[in-house]
């Protein structure tokens, strides 16, 4: 499986997973549903841009973060 990205297509490393015997397949760059730390990400993205005023400093960054991470813990109970 590869996303298209040069090193996956470099000559030597077709040549060598064919030789292998592993099979080409097409993946998609961005694929959210098969790498779910994506999904965090986004959650995280969203609720650090839906805070009015946004974290202006460090400090507030962290306070905001760890908001995050306790309504993560609460979620996967």
């Amino acid at each position: 499986m590869d996303d298209n990205a040069p090193p996956h297509r470099a000559r030597i490393v077709t040549a060598r997973l064919q030789e292998v015997g592993v099979p080409h397949m097409v993946w998609p760059a961005m694929s959210p549903d098969l790498n779910p730390i994506e999904h965090v990400w986004d959650q995280l993205k969203q609720r650090l841009d839906d805070r009015t005023p946004p974290p202006r400093d460090l400090a507030e960054l962290r306070v905001a973060l760890g908001t995050f991470t306790y309504f993560i813990k609460i979620q996967t109970k």
